[in-house]
């Protein structure tokens, strides 16, 4: 063993006098468990700006991390800026634990460490940004095409309430395109086949399924506690019906729709952000007429289009509750699948908009399915 190395046990006798023992891995992994009074500063932090956390070049630093090989670099990386008493404590924290040593409590268990290992590494994630997204509640409206992808990759993200509201029942015809169910599945409720595979992929993530379809009557109470809103339906009345609640609670409802081999997606934040984002009514102001706009069911669409506007649909969702990024707020982005293209138009807020104007009262609920009938 080198002169630049301690066992934990020689570096347990150097803290007890005096030497600062510092624990170089990540936060999330730190937070599994540390040797007791250890310093917690991630490598690449310490290696940064090593004069702020250790002003003192002449003073005794063992630096330990999982397994010793990080700290080793840490180590080697100070001594080449001058410090003359730094060492690294062979086998790490887990050779530490082994021998019995005294560690502190651990604040997280080890299956969130390792369920969300990947998102911990990222700093715009991060433990900070892994504890918000367990801590949000997403509405996701429809667990078809749209919904099926954005359920999955939310519970996997680590969303921790999915509150999933669909009135349907699965059928054979759904399986090309609506990930969520299976044949075995047939004739369940959609919201049962959901809670089935979303408990399955992450039994953190808490799935709330209401079997009912989307009507002014319930829409607030959907909306209750929400903090993200997904559009998954598949008709006109409940995409405007959705804008306008979102709109009155101040909730970001995250867009999108396919037909064919297209697809759009956007996200409408008009009731956090009146007049300077638009809503669904600004991009629409009036619904095409039925024979402009035939469903999936009268026009088909490419199994995978849902797919993929799906999964940006679950992208926007992470980033507002993360606050990362730039949303697609005032954006439509438009795909094709067909060349593989995408395109964005610029949206802005319609100062004659019925609903999201500033200072405008709301004006209440309408009879969607009439007005989107164009009665």
């Amino acid at each position: 063993m080198s002169t630049h190395e301690r066992t934990p046990t020689e570096a347990l006798a150097r803290q007890r006098a005096g030497a600062q023992l510092i624990d170089v891995r990540d936060a999330h992994e730190r937070a599994l468990g540390m040797a007791q009074g250890a310093r917690g500063i991630a490598r690449a932090d310490l290696e940064a700006d090593a004069d702020t956390h250790i002003p003192d070049r002449e003073a005794e630093v063992l630096l330990i991390c999982q397994s010793g090989r990080r700290s080793q670099f840490a180590a080697e990386a100070l001594r080449a800026r001058g410090y003359r008493n730094v060492a690294s404590v062979v086998g790490g924290t887990m050779a530490w634990s082994d021998a019995g040593l005294p560690m502190d409590a651990p604040q997280l268990d080890e299956d969130f460490s390792e369920r969300y290992s990947r998102h911990l590494r990222l700093p715009e994630v991060g433990l900070a940004g892994q504890k918000q997204l367990e801590a949000a509640t997403v509405l996701v409206i429809g667990a078809g095409g749209l919904g099926s992808p954005v359920a999955y990759y939310l519970a996997a993200a680590g969303i921790g309430t999915l509150r999933i509201a669909d009135d349907d029942v699965v059928e054979r015809s759904n399986l090309q395109r609506q990930i969520l169910h299976t044949d075995a599945r047939i004739g369940m409720p959609k919201v049962a086949s959901a809670h089935a595979a979303l408990s399955a992929l992450n039994p953190r993530t808490r799935i709330e399924t209401v079997e009912e379809r989307v009507t002014s009557e319930n829409v607030e109470r959907l909306l209750e506690g929400v903090d993200v809103v997904v559009d998954g339906a598949d008709n006109f009345p409940v995409r405007y019906l959705l804008n306008d609640a979102c709109v009155k609670l101040g909730k970001p409802l995250v867009y999108g729709a396919v037909h064919r081999f297209e697809g759009q997606a956007s996200v409408f934040d008009a009731g956090r952000h009146r007049g300077s984002a638009p809503c669904y009514r600004c991009l629409f102001p009036e619904p095409p007429p039925p024979e402009a706009a035939p469903n999936c069911a009268e026009a088909g669409v490419l199994g995978v289009v849902p797919g993929i506007v799906g999964l940006l649909q679950a992208t926007e969702v992470l980033k507002l509750v993360l606050g990362v990024g730039e949303s697609l707020r005032g954006r439509l982005l438009h795909i094709d699948a067909m060349g593989l293209r995408f395109r964005e138009t610029r949206l802005s807020p319609d100062p004659e908009c019925p609903v999201c104007p500033p200072g405008r009262d709301f004006p209440g609920y309408i009879d969607y399915a009439r007005f989107c009938a164009g009665g």
